[in-house]
């Protein structure tokens, strides 16, 4: 089998060799999707996301794997469901269950939510994003795009730049790169980098030109605010001046380098118009990627495969 788990809950679990598999499949997919062919390998099967975050991409990313895969879906929200009764998630997912849902993708604003959802099911859990934990589709998808472009990790230079502290992409991609082999270097103000960063074996830096000097791959984290609890940074304006990346800051980077971002993107604040709309730019590439790996992934768990 693929993975050895029921479940995708995190990066942190998951073997270089898994990583791998996941990605050479997902790529197949991505021929799919490229050539809007739709499969039936989950034809007679049902996918539920349950969100207690706003999502977009994510979300419809989901919906939309399953649906290329011939699967039926269900969108749950907090908004308009029995969550807003008290249901727990436990709860949730046993009725889900007991409605015939075969996986179901959990967004969830409490880091390990999904983890005891998993404990306590035996259909699949996908971790769609729990707090500021991890984000695992969301690095498979980065990491796709990145194999894409240049083949492989091995050496290659990755840059994460922006609000490191409050970040679970942040914290999948530094896990899944690093296992990759690739070099990671994390920019950020003090103020929004987590204690003990460096000890994920991670480089840390806090001013962008010497970060970016080199880089094959940079990624521009949007601030958190819906996670903050306090003021990080003194201003929007003062941060952008020393943090946001345009095309002068990119040019410090390797001349073949990508820009990425998780999106949504604050454009403006961590990231120019200019620079996201530029060639070098990768955005919009994730996104197709993510709809792949997610194929990937509800393929790989719902089928056993």
């Amino acid at each position: 089998m693929i993975l050895e788990s029921k479940d995708l809950l995190g990066i942190d679990e998951l073997k270089k060799e898994e990583i791998e598999n996941i990605l050479s499949y997902a790529d197949k997919m991505l021929a799919c999707v490229e050539g809007r062919k739709n499969l039936d390998n989950l034809k007679g099967k049902c996918v539920a996301t349950l969100f207690y975050e706003n999502s977009t991409r994510t979300r419809v990313s989901f919906q939309n794997a399953a649906l290329f895969l011939g699967a039926h879906t269900v969108a749950l929200e907090e908004a308009g469901s029995s969550i807003l009764k008290g249901e727990s998630l436990v709860d949730t997912v046993s009725t889900l269950k007991s409605l015939n849902v075969d996986a179901v993708a959990i967004r969830h604003p409490m880091s390990g939510a999904v983890h005891y959802a998993a404990r306590n099911t035996d259909i699949p859990i996908i971790n769609a994003g729990d707090g500021a934990h991890e984000h695992p589709t969301q690095a498979l998808l980065d990491a796709l795009t990145v194999k894409r472009r240049f083949g492989g990790f091995k050496g290659l230079k990755l840059v994460i730049a922006g609000d490191i502290k409050h970040s679970r992409v942040a914290r999948s991609n530094i896990l899944l790169f690093n296992k990759m082999g690739a070099d990671v270097t994390v920019c950020a103000p003090l103020s929004l980098m987590p204690d003990g960063i460096e000890d994920m074996g991670c480089r840390v830096v806090t001013d962008l030109d010497q970060a970016l000097k080199g880089a094959n791959a940079v990624m521009a984290l949007r601030i958190q605010f819906e996670r903050q609890k306090s003021g990080f940074v003194p201003s929007l304006k003062e941060y952008s001046a020393f943090y946001r990346i345009g095309t002068e800051q990119l040019s410090k980077a390797d001349k073949n380098a990508i820009l990425m971002h998780p999106a949504p993107i604050n454009r403006g604040i961590e990231i120019t118009g200019s620079a996201a709309d530029c060639d070098r730019s990768v955005i919009c590439s994730q996104i197709t990627s993510g709809l792949a790996v997610r194929m990937a992934v509800l393929d790989i768990l719902v089928r056993r495969i």
